[in-house]
C-alpha cells in the first residue's frame, strides 16, 4: 500500500518542489505546490497596486480571488498551469518582484487561513503530493508520509541563480543569497504557521546529492514506508 497523502516541507530552493513533482509522476498522484497559491495572491496584489503592507486588503484579496491550478496546458517546462481570474500567470509568479514580496504576504494569518481551507479540501480527496512550508505541521498533519527537505543556503542560492539564468534573467549570486536568507528568517519566525519540521517528518538533506540521487532516494522512502502507517 502506497501513502495516499504526502506532505513535503522545506525552505525556498531546497529541492522540495522537484521531489514533490517527481513523486507525483512516480505514483500518478495530483501534484500541488501550495506556494503557487501564495505567489498568486502576491502577484494579484502587485498587479492591482495593493500595498503589500496592507494586511487587511491583502487578506480580503485572498478570500475572494479565484485561483485555478491545473496540470500543464503548455509545453514550456512548466509543472502546472496557474490562472487567476482566467489569466495564465504561471511564469509571472516567478519574477524577482513576487519573490521579494511573497514571504510577508504568506505570513498574514488571514491569508493563510483562506488558502489552507482550499488545501485541505484538495487533500481530503487523497492521492496527492502537497508541497509547501507548513503542510506536515498545519495543513495535513495526519499525512501518511512527511518529508522535510533541506540543503545549505549556499547550495540553494546557486540553484536559484542557475534557474534564473536559464530563463535568461540576470541574477547576481550575492543578491540571490541575501534574498534567500531574508526569506528563511521571515518564514521561520512568523507567528502564523512558522517554517519548521513536523516531529514525525523525515529529514531529507540533499546538499551533496545530484538530482538523480535525490529522486531515487525519495522513491525509496515511498517504497519502504510501512503499510501500517498508510492508514
Amino acid at each position: 500500500m502506497k501513502p495516499s497523502t504526502i506532505a513535503i516541507d522545506g525552505p525556498a530552493a531546497s529541492g522540495k518542489s522537484t521531489i514533490g513533482y517527481h513523486l507525483s509522476r512516480y505514483l500518478a498522484y495530483l501534484y500541488l505546490d501550495t506556494g503557487v497559491l501564495y505567489r498568486a495572491v502576491t502577484w494579484a496584489a502587485l498587479d492591482r497596486e495593493i500595498p503589500i503592507a496592507d494586511e487587511a486588503a491583502i487578506t480580503q484579496l485572498a478570500e475572494r480571488l479565484h485561483i485555478d491550478v491545473t496540470p500543464p496546458t503548455e509545453v514550456d517546462g512548466r509543472q502546472y498551469t496557474v490562472r487567476v481570474e482566467g489569466c495564465d500567470i504561471t511564469w509571472a509568479i516567478r519574477t524577482p518582484e513576487v519573490d521579494a514580496a511573497v514571504s510577508p504576504v504568506s505570513a498574514y494569518p488571514g491569508v493563510r487561513e483562506a488558502l489552507t481551507r482550499r488545501m485541505r479540501e484538495i487533500a481530503a480527496l487523497g492521492r496527492v503530493v502537497m508541497v509547501g512550508r507548513d503542510i506536515g505541521t498545519v495543513v495535513i498533519p495526519n499525512a501518511d508520509l512527511k518529508l522535510y527537505v533541506v540543503a545549505s543556503t549556499e547550495a540553494r542560492a546557486h540553484r536559484r541563480q542557475l534557474e534564473r539564468q536559464t530563463k535568461g534573467e540576470h541574477a547576481e549570486y550575492e543578491a540571490v543569497l541575501a534574498n534567500l536568507q531574508q526569506r528563511d528568517q521571515i518564514d521561520s519566525s512568523r507567528a502564523a504557521a512558522p517554517l519548521k519540521a513536523a516531529p514525525d517528518a523525515i529529514l531529507f538533506d540533499n546538499t551533496d546529492l545530484t538530482i538523480e540521487e535525490m529522486l531515487k532516494r525519495a522513491e525509496k522512502l515511498v517504497d519502504d514506508l510501512d503499510p501500517n502507517e498508510c492508514m
